[in-house]
């Protein structure tokens, strides 16, 4: 891997990008989940028109980036383990899809100057707190980098809930598959705080609660 996918520029965040996101998310994977696995989306209405935030949502599945996407109907610049971008086809994917690498060992310079470049688009940042796919809510094994970036960006997070997304759960014409998004939650300088509000809502979300 000869060039550093932890680094982006503004300028790579641009109209090509967006435009094969937007046909890779909503029209290719929201379309099929859609007809074959029931897909809803509930709360679009939280969802900022314009500005930057923090998608920060639960994770289940490999297909949570491209589906919660589709239902946020706003470009989001994914962080993703360094390791996905080793292969060729893999690598190809990400890059066309603004995806960042990440080493969740340590979080190197080159990935905050990115987020940092990354607010200066009409793109958002897309997060899994969580780190590893959790199908059980556990909350026990949070990441606060999120809250940092909000605190030190001083933007909103959006909480986002996907359920149905596990892969047994999905079968075809049978599934209830749903992203739920909830209020922003406003940036302090209370990072646990922060953290301790997102947790809530997503436990919320997926225990069918309105929040």
């Amino acid at each position: 891997m000869s060039r550093n996918y932890q680094k982006r520029t503004a300028n790579e965040y641009n109209f090509i990008r967006g435009i094969f996101q937007w046909i890779t998310c909503s029209l290719v994977y929201g379309t099929y989940y859609k007809i074959a696995f029931g897909l809803k989306i509930e709360g679009r209405e939280n969802v900022p028109k314009k500005g930057f935030f923090i998608a920060a949502s639960n994770h289940m599945s490999a297909i949570d980036p491209f589906l919660i996407i589709h239902a946020l109907q706003r470009n989001v610049a994914y962080m993703a383990k360094v390791e996905l971008f080793k292969t060729g086809i893999a690598r190809l994917f990400l890059n066309l899809l603004g995806a960042f690498a990440v080493d969740r060992a340590k979080l190197s310079p080159s990935t905050i100057k990115t987020v940092i470049a990354l607010k200066k688009t009409n793109w958002c940042l897309g997060i899994f707190p969580q780190g590893t796919r959790e199908t059980d809510n556990n909350m026990d094994n949070i990441n606060k980098g999120f809250a940092v970036f909000a605190k030190t960006l001083k933007c909103d997070i959006i909480p986002v809930a996907v359920t149905g997304f596990a892969k047994g759960e999905r079968k075809v014409f049978k599934s209830k598959m749903k992203v739920k998004i909830g209020k922003p939650i406003p940036y302090n300088d209370n990072i646990e705080e922060m953290i301790e509000r997102w947790s809530h809502t997503i436990v919320a979300l997926t225990e069918g609660e309105d929040i």
